[in-house]
């Protein structure tokens, strides 16, 4: 599976930079070895998803771990989701480049555990670690960037970012086989390494503190009750404890309530009332749950039929590389199309291929492929533009808050999409693979078929807004 989480290739950077005075020749040095650590930062999180994701039919293999298959997935996804919009909202109220920094140590950490991990628990909990740092990279990385670049700037830097989902998309999935069938799957772990010292030492030498402190207080009791009840809802979906599922529900319910009575609330609860940031977190929640409940088993049903992760890498690259390149397209198109309009072309493109995914459930890989080359552009479409739009409706001190609530909704729809599928699909035909996994997987198209379809139909909702000019005017309505 992608994790990423987390990590939705080409992403845009936040919309509310304003530039005051050229910068000279020094600054602008200075900003560019800065944004080169981000992107590597971007890029470790990129590599981890598509690499790791193709290696985790052996991981489960070796360490006997078949009826917690959905665990290392729905684990790492919970813990970046939850974290993000706290590690987020911290930086709208500490700064930016420390809890960066911090963030890309968990992820070392994490990784490294990941890679020496001995058995199931060691594994679900270093990929738990992994998470919390992942939650810091791509969020942080966005608003920077967008406190760094002026609108025009921002193509260049869009570029580069869209690059780097590119190279992952080819390379990680290919890589991560690679690496698994010749060495050991512990490599597609500890390969992140080398790439998270490198982003840690530019941030930490040439950026400067990004962010105003504020005078206000971190909501530790929201991010204990999302965690809390998003943890007993994928455990006890995993499991089939449905006490546990129906308890964290109710806990869930308990942090929303916390929320809207928080003066700094996790989530932007205020922005989220407003039809723009609400549309663009729905549409997330329910994308994610598709897209990412869904490619969690594309790579084991590839390698059943293979025998080789290889194999299993390759189904996926497609999908990435579509997101990536739809994704190049869309940051050229903004200024010409209103974002409504990008956001319903990517779902309605989902919506047909996940329709024509269930009738060729059994059809050869390269169709399936094909076709996920398709799910990965209508992707790039729906979800850079929802970003887009929710960041331009945000103030200047909701930005992390709001880009990081986004992030935030399609990180908890992969991870209860996750969870879903693994029921719909069941434990036996995981197991057995083949024929039952590809009926398992028809059941799950199905769902993601309906996910699609709902978000379609929210995204008619939005006003045709285009990108905001750099001269702070509001976004133009049509």
């Amino acid at each position: 599976m992608t994790d990423s989480a987390s990590a939705p290739p080409g992403t845009p950077v936040a919309g509310a930079a304003h530039q005051s005075a050229p910068l000279s020749p020094a600054e602008q040095r200075l900003r560019v070895l800065a944004t080169t650590g981000l992107v590597v930062g971007i890029f470790l999180n990129a590599m981890e998803a598509s690499v790791v994701s193709t290696a985790m039919p052996s991981v489960i293999r070796e360490l006997r771990g078949e009826s917690l298959y959905a665990l290392p997935f729905a684990v790492y996804l919970l813990t970046s989701t939850v974290s993000s919009p706290l590690w987020g909202r911290g930086s709208d109220i500490l700064g930016r480049k420390k809890l960066y920094l911090i963030g890309v140590l968990l992820f070392l950490v994490g990784s490294a555990l990941c890679g020496a991990a001995q058995n199931m628990p060691w594994l679900i909990g270093a990929r738990a670690v992994q998470g919390l740092g992942a939650g810091a990279l791509l969020t942080i990385s966005l608003t920077i960037v967008g406190e760094l670049y002026s609108l025009q700037e921002r193509g260049k830097v869009q570029a580069f970012i869209s690059g780097v989902w590119g190279i992952s998309g080819l390379a990680g999935p290919l890589l991560g086989g690679w690496l698994t069938d010749s060495l050991s799957w512990r490599w597609t772990f500890l390969v992140s390494l080398p790439f998270g010292v490198l982003a840690f030492a530019l941030v930490a030498r040439f950026l400067k503190q990004t962010g105003e402190r504020r005078a206000a207080r971190l909501d530790w009791p929201g991010a204990a009750l999302f965690t809390a009840g998003s943890a007993l809802i994928v455990w006890g979906l995993e499991t089939r404890a449905w006490f546990l599922a129906g308890l964290g529900v109710l806990v869930l319910a308990g942090a929303i309530a916390a929320e809207l009575r928080h003066p700094a609330p996790l989530l932007p609860m205020k922005a989220l009332r407003e039809r723009v940031p609400g549309v663009a977190f729905a549409g997330n929640l329910l994308g994610g749950a598709a897209y990412f409940g869904v490619i969690a088993y594309l790579p084991l049903y590839a390698q059943s039929l293979s025998g080789g992760a290889t194999a299993a890498g390759a189904i996926l690259t497609p999908m990435l590389v579509g997101w990536t390149l739809t994704s190049i397209l869309s940051a050229r198109l903004i200024r010409v199309v209103p974002l409504a309009r990008l956001s319903q072309l990517g779902f309605a493109l989902l919506v047909v291929m996940f329709a024509l995914l269930i009738l060729a459930v059994h059809a050869p890989l390269w169709v399936t492929s094909a076709l996920g080359f398709a799910v990965g552009m209508g992707m790039g479409f729906a979800m850079l533009s929802l970003l887009l739009a929710a960041q331009q409706s945000a103030t200047g001190g909701e930005l992390g808050a709001v880009t990081s609530g986004v992030l935030f909704a399609r990180q908890m729809g992969g991870a209860l999409g996750t969870a879903i599928m693994a029921l719909l699909i069941g434990p036996a035909a995981i197991a057995a693979g083949g024929f039952e996994l590809a009926e398992g997987l028809r059941r799950a198209y199905v769902l993601s078929l309906g996910l699609v379809a709902v978000a379609f139909a929210l995204s008619l909702a939005l006003p045709a807004v285009r990108a905001a000019p750099d001269s702070g005017a509001p976004p133009s309505l049509e």
